[in-house]
């Protein structure tokens, strides 16, 4: 296996993780973080406060567990901003590992026989398997913010466990486990910082931001009694709460599996960027995070946290770009375990062009520059049958021949949504160019084994009745 590249990493042991002391106090981390985060708010008018302000921000309140030293030094251990008589600011691009954390009785132990409810409920720990992951980069050099899904069921290298489902890193070692197995399989990459949140800090969130509008892609339902999990949700855009947005990430019950959820969680998180990370979040994050506190475990200080959030109120959308690790599904009779198998050539390529580093493989160095090769998707939004068809004889005509007709998208679009599947926007734009119209996104929710899939929409009609009222004159 490739071998890691981590700041001051040294000898690889089973990591082991204390828990803080907690200090009985009338004035606590968590108060005077709020303190901090006020005055965060105040530096945006006064030059004054904002000198304070490096210096009440330079703790890391939010951090739950104390690393040892040896998985301290799995990550970076220089400065992620400055301050300087202002809000905070990034002051090189930075990778934040992010992980959402699922916790159920039954995976405890240690939990206690007596409180046995007869189900299996969820426990506010960080101590189970990872149910989301991402590695997001912040990178103010290019005013982007990047993020790369890691479906949970990723073959990979986790120290001392061997080849096995990514997910398990945390469970056996905590986030600089995880670290280690995301860096590993990400050819080296180096992880800054890390985020656990546990789903109950999720749904918490969302409801103190007034909750997030959302398409729900089609009607969901299923029901668990073991873990009193009970989705039901209708197709159409709707405003979802704490609970019903959990609900949307955790449905995973289609041909798609746990796949099909990570492209939910694009939706959702790029909906959550849209609608909710801007300077009135940023307002009130002191009243926020006091809410969650205790469901984050993170090692950013409050300084860092408030340039993530700063650098993030200002990204235009189009700068959001969201990935997912390339792949294919195993194969049952093959392997034990369900597995998703990593296409590590073409996740090369997708660190190299979003996140700075790496290499590509010699087999993907001359990636096709003709991007009439490609693979092609078309998800029509119109509801018109026709006019997919004249969009693909239209695509022949420029050269375009690998064409697949996927199911119809269900949410209407005014305008055209060119999806660089998995990542590569040159062969996205190539599209945008060769069709005159649409809107470019890099993001991994479009049909799964295509290149760029074209999400049809109004735009299209416009410009095909122009076309034919010009013909008929």
């Amino acid at each position: 296996m490739p071998t890691n590249k981590f700041s001051n990493s040294t000898a690889s042991k089973d990591s082991r993780i204390e828990k803080l002391p907690r200090q009985p106090s009338q004035f606590g981390a968590g108060r005077w973080f709020s303190l901090g985060l006020g005055l965060a708010g105040v530096a945006t008018i006064s030059a004054t406060a904002g000198a304070l302000l490096a210096v009440s921000l330079s703790s890391t309140p939010l951090m739950q567990q104390r690393l040892s030293p040896e998985d301290a030094a799995v990550f970076s251990q220089q400065d992620l901003a400055k301050s300087h008589m202002r809000l905070p600011e990034l002051t090189r691009p930075v990778n934040i590992l992010f992980l959402g954390i699922k916790v159920l009785t039954s995976d405890l132990e240690e939990y206690p026989q007596n409180k046995d409810l007869g189900y299996h409920a969820l426990v506010n720990s960080f101590k189970g398997l990872s149910d989301t992951m991402l590695l997001v980069r912040f990178d103010p050099k290019n005013q982007k913010l990047n993020l790369l899904s890691i479906p949970r069921d990723t073959r990979t290298y986790v120290e001392e466990r061997g080849l096995t489902k990514i997910n398990a890193a945390n469970y056996y070692g905590g986030p600089a486990k995880s670290a280690k197995a995301v860096s590993e399989l990400l050819g080296g990459i180096g992880i800054d910082r890390y985020i656990r949140v546990n789903v109950q800090g999720v749904e918490k969130l969302i409801n103190a931001l007034g909750g997030v509008k959302v398409h729900v892609p089609k009607d969901m339902k299923y029901q668990d009694d073991s873990q009193h999990l009970y989705i039901n949700l209708k197709e159409g855009e709707q405003r979802l709460n704490g609970n019903q947005a959990l609900q949307f990430m955790r449905f995973r019950y289609d041909n798609l599996g746990d796949i099909g959820r990570v492209q939910r969680q694009q939706l959702l998180i790029r909906a959550f960027v849209e609608q909710l990370v801007n300077v009135r979040t940023l307002s009130r994050l002191p009243k926020i995070l006091s809410v969650v506190q205790s469901h984050i475990d993170t090692n950013l200080s409050v300084e860092e946290l408030v340039a993530l959030m700063n650098f993030a109120t200002k990204i235009k959308r189009s700068n959001v770009q969201m990935l997912m690790v390339p792949g294919e599904f195993s194969d049952p009779e093959e392997y034990k375990a369900s597995y998703w198998l990593p296409d590590l050539s073409t996740l090369d390529n997708m660190i190299y062009e979003h996140f700075d580093f790496g290499y590509y493989r010699s087999e993907v160095e001359n990636l096709d520059s003709d991007y009439h090769y490609i693979r092609l998707a078309i998800q029509d939004s119109t509801d018109n049958e026709e006019t997919v068809d004249k969009l693909v004889m239209s695509l022949n005509d420029i050269g375009y021949w690998n064409i697949k007709v996927a199911k119809p998208w269900s949410q209407p679009l005014e305008v055209t949504r060119i999806i660089a599947q998995k990542g590569n926007i040159q062969a996205a734009q190539a599209v945008q160019k060769s069709l005159g119209f649409g809107e470019v996104f890099v993001e991994s929710t479009g049909y799964l084994t295509s290149d760029v899939t074209i999400r049809l929409g109004q735009d299209w009609l416009s410009i095909k009745d122009e076309s034919q009222n010009s013909l008929n004159w």
